[in-house]
């Protein structure tokens, strides 16, 4: 038996990390010119959230900062928001209209591509909920309320004193 003792591994350095560029600065003052793109990029059917992930744009929170101080902003955010509505209501006669994928060519023949037809389904209701809660008085369900007496009959006050 030998007494020698097994080799000890030698520790390498790790390579240097590779150091990942600083992200770019978000946009924190207020100028025509970047609130002209949030609105341009929100009417084109973008969401703030969406907008907000863009490189070289303001945090959301810089956003709703900027139009609780600007009242200008604040009244062309809204006009934008509306012509979103009005891009998500055509949206949906474009994904009802999209019949190129609503079929499977299988080998016995043509076959229902319950998948798609679902997913489509599945759009257009979010849309429309989305614009039922967006804009309610033009795209919400019309609810009225009916008194009527029993059986129909016209409604009856009495009034009793004492």
């Amino acid at each position: 038996m030998s007494d020698t003792k097994p080799a000890k591994s030698r520790k390498t350095a790790a390579p240097a990390e590779a150091v990942s560029p600083a992200p770019p600065l978000r946009v924190t003052t207020f100028t025509q010119e970047a609130a002209d793109r949030i609105c341009d990029l929100i009417a084109e059917g973008a969401s703030l959230r969406a907008v907000c992930r863009m490189p070289d744009q303001p945090a959301a929170s810089t956003v709703f900062k900027w139009l609780s101080e600007q009242p200008a902003f604040s009244e062309q955010y809204a006009r934008a928001c509306e012509t979103r509505a009005e891009a998500m209501f055509e949206d949906m006669l474009d994904i009802a209209d999209e019949s190129g994928f609503d079929t499977i060519q299988g080998e016995n023949g043509d076959r229902a591509n319950s998948e798609w037809i679902s997913r489509s389904k599945l759009r257009v209701d979010t849309r429309k909920w989305m614009l039922s809660k967006m804009q309610p008085k033009k795209y919400g369900d019309k609810i009225t309320n009916e008194l009527t007496g029993a059986g129909g009959a016209p409604l009856t006050i009495n009034v009793c004193f004492d």
